[in-house]
């Protein structure tokens, strides 16, 4: 499996594979097992989506460290991808965190529709 490298790509992967919706459902129930109150509609749309995963991301980092870094190993991203990133810019860490986040639930639907 090759890995999108932008949030666009990974979106129009899903759309031609029909696994848009089970992105979104896969999103929700891990945010659900990490205890943290964000539902995707499943008719949202990737704008809306990548806005408010950010959001919610940042503010985790922001005022809730400790339920983010229980997120990241519920979705189980990368820890070195993670430690990799620069935590300089807060801002621009939660957006690649949250690329990171959406890549690691992208590689669970599709293996799971592809096996």
């Amino acid at each position: 499996m090759k890995l999108p490298k932008t949030f666009e790509s990974l979106i129009e992967e899903a759309n031609q594979l029909d696994l848009y919706k089970q992105l979104i459902l896969q999103l929700n129930k891990d945010f659900l097992l990490a205890n943290i109150d964000l539902d995707f509609h499943e008719e949202v749309l990737p704008s809306s989506l990548k806005l408010l995963l950010h959001d919610t991301v940042y503010r985790l980092i922001q005022e809730k460290f400790t339920d983010y870094l229980n997120l990241l190993y519920i979705i189980d991203v990368s820890e070195k991808q993670v430690k990799a990133l620069n935590g300089d810019d807060t801002l621009k860490l939660s957006e690649e965190v949250t690329f990171l986040i959406l890549k690691r639930e992208w590689q669970k639907v599709w293996f799971r529709n592809k096996y």
